[in-house]
């Protein structure tokens, strides 16, 4: 077909207009449909950042299908059950009937309904039940953020089952795929110029791309780090800096140390985000908060500081608790301020309203931080800032440095030998807390389970992350600079930000002002260079282990890009640029 999508959308098809539309569509919504329409292809993969509208997309595309007769019914497959009822409700704005409480004992929807919205973990309890329906019905299969059919093998061999005589099949993900080498059904793979097999999108519109578009927001990431102390399981006690250089487990405890919601420095981020959230409130008064916690005991906790600190207890989301789904509801339509949850709206769940975020989670793959982050990043009018609060920890970091780019799922890891490992997404770095990982996924991350106590933390501001670019010379708690920073507008282009982030570093560095010491006494010129030396000397270090680079080389990449004369001769302002400079290397920004 040479046809545009304006074509193929025009009155030649009455029958469409029984289903009614999505509404206008974007560029990339039109551009994907066209591409559909113009390929009739069994299976469509489109892969689009979180946020960028992939829901009305593929429902536009099953007007058309049923409207031409193609398909007779719509299956819908979504990670959760609240996602399952946002399907529904979605599809009948366009007058298709979704029933999200179908069960597999039902075996057929009722007769008023054009189809049903199912989990994964539901089609894999009893497949055949949904291979009957599909094989017996012209069928259009939607798969909402497919890469979980790609969780286990059971699974995926559950939708190959269930889904393997469907008419037609349109999978749908936010970027990047899961880093695990599972092969994730209905996806296309190819080999690459390495020949490593990599999925291969039909159609794909990244974060940078809908940022250009104004379809999603930018977002100010605000990290924190602080000094930490906890007592290890062979009973050792440990201090550490969160946001200095450290060992992969020295990281892990001080990353879970600063998460104890005994601690102070929770409470410290909570409140600087709750300020925060009050400044984005004078432009955008109905913006709110999201708390993104590890586990259902650390929501508790979070939530109680949360109340104890605005006077009003925020909304909890646990996804065992009855009621959960309704709660996201009520909140989104309503103008409080702050919600707490674990991973349930961690993907795909629309709370257009959220502005704010605060990352206290301890998962650090990539996957779950982009579709984290893209809680917060759907754009409602050109000029609204997404703020997210994290934890300095390198891997987060890196992460959010690296949010514009696309990736896409590769069966085959590739090989560690002769790799820059920053362009690797499975460096050393992507394996560092493994351990936070698996604590994640227990209930009781934060208790003491007799092999690790959190003792005391402390938060410092550090610096914002915007635009992949480090800005600010950090703080204490409450200081001038912190509260500079936390003051920024919540309306503004993204240029403007940029702008004003650079009139804010020039006021520090005009002042003098540099990272706190550990007390508040002046220091002598002496020692103050010294410690900045011994900061510089820690860091080059830690990205020699990185980069597999010579101390020296790294000292002198430094040099030639700053300038000044060797360290030993270096003033303080000159060193306090090597430092900024290579703290902008670990995210990426060389």
């Amino acid at each position: 077909m040479s046809t545009s999508a304006a074509e193929h959308l025009s009155p030649a098809f009455p029958e469409r207009a029984a289903w009614g539309t999505a509404g206008k569509l974007r560029a990339w919504q039109a551009g994907a449909l066209e591409r559909y329409l113009n390929t009739d292809p069994r299976d469509f993969l489109a892969v689009a950042t979180p946020g960028a509208g992939k829901t009305t997309f593929a429902l536009r595309l099953a007007t058309e299908l049923l409207g031409r007769g193609i398909v007779k019914k719509v299956t819908i497959v979504a990670p959760t059950e609240h996602l399952k009822t946002q399907w529904a409700d979605a599809a009948a704005r366009v007058g298709i009937q979704i029933d999200p409480r179908f069960t597999n004992r039902q075996v057929d929807e009722a007769s008023d309904y054009d189809g049903v919205a199912l989990t994964y973990q539901g089609v894999a309890s009893n497949p055949e039940v949904h291979r009957i329906r599909t094989e017996r019905t012209p069928t259009l299969v939607i798969l909402d953020e497919v890469h979980h059919g790609g969780d286990n093998k059971s699974w995926g061999e559950a939708l190959r089952t269930a889904f393997d005589g469907a008419a037609r099949r349109v999978c749908l993900t936010g970027t990047p795929f899961r880093s695990d080498t599972s092969p994730i059904p209905f996806v296309r793979y190819e080999v690459d110029d390495a020949g490593i097999r990599r999925s291969a999108s039909d159609y794909a519109y990244g974060y940078a791309e809908a940022l250009a578009d104004g379809v999603v927001r930018p977002v100010l990431f605000m990290a924190y780090g602080g000094n930490m102390r906890w007592r290890t399981r062979a009973g050792d006690e440990i201090a550490a800096r969160l946001g200095t250089p450290m060992t992969k487990d020295a990281i892990a405890g001080a990353w879970r140390t600063a998460l104890d919601p005994n601690g102070a420095w929770i409470p410290s981020v909570l409140q600087a985000a709750d300020k925060r959230l009050s400044e984005v409130r004078r432009h955008v008064p109905d913006a709110g908060g999201l708390v993104i916690a590890s586990n259902q005991t650390a929501a508790r906790a979070y939530a109680r500081t949360l109340e104890a600190i605005t006077g009003t207890k925020p909304t909890v989301v646990l996804s065992d608790d009855a009621g959960a789904s309704s709660r996201i509801e009520d909140f989104a339509k309503s103008s409080e301020r702050w919600m707490v949850a674990v991973r349930m709206v961690s993907e795909g769940v629309d709370v257009p309203r959220l502005c704010v975020g605060v990352y206290a989670t301890s998962t650090s793959t990539p996957l779950f931080f982009a579709q984290a982050v893209g809680r917060f990043v759907r754009a409602r009018k050109r000029g609204e800032t997404a703020s997210v609060f994290l934890p300095t920890v390198p891997i987060i970091l890196e992460h959010a440095s690296r949010l514009e780019e696309q990736r896409d799922h590769a069966l085959d890891r590739p090989q560690r030998a002769g790799e820059n490992p920053e362009d690797n997404m499975w460096s050393e770095e992507e394996g560092l807390l493994a351990e936070a990982n698996r604590e994640e996924k227990a209930s009781g991350m934060l208790a003491d389970d007799g092999t690790f106590e959190a003792l005391e933390s402390q938060a410092e501001f550090d610096h914002v992350l915007f635009d992949a670019q480090q800005w600010g010379m950090g703080g204490d708690v409450g200081s001038e600079d912190e509260q500079e920073y936390l003051g920024l507008p919540g309306l503004l282009e993204p240029d403007q930000m940029a702008s004003l982030l650079r009139e804010r570093q020039a006021k520090q560095a005009k002042a003098g002002r540099t990272r706190r010491t550990d007390d508040d006494e002046p220091v002598a010129a002496h020692r103050a260079l010294a410690k900045q030396r011994k900061e510089l000397n820690g860091l080059v270090a830690q990205y020699a282990r990185k980069s597999g680079q010579p101390h020296a080389v790294i000292h002198n990449d430094l040099r030639q890009q700053c300038g000044g004369p060797t360290l030993d001769k270096a003033s303080s302002e000159q060193v306090g640029e090597r430092i900024e400079l290579i703290r902008r290397w670990f995210v990426g920004r060389r």
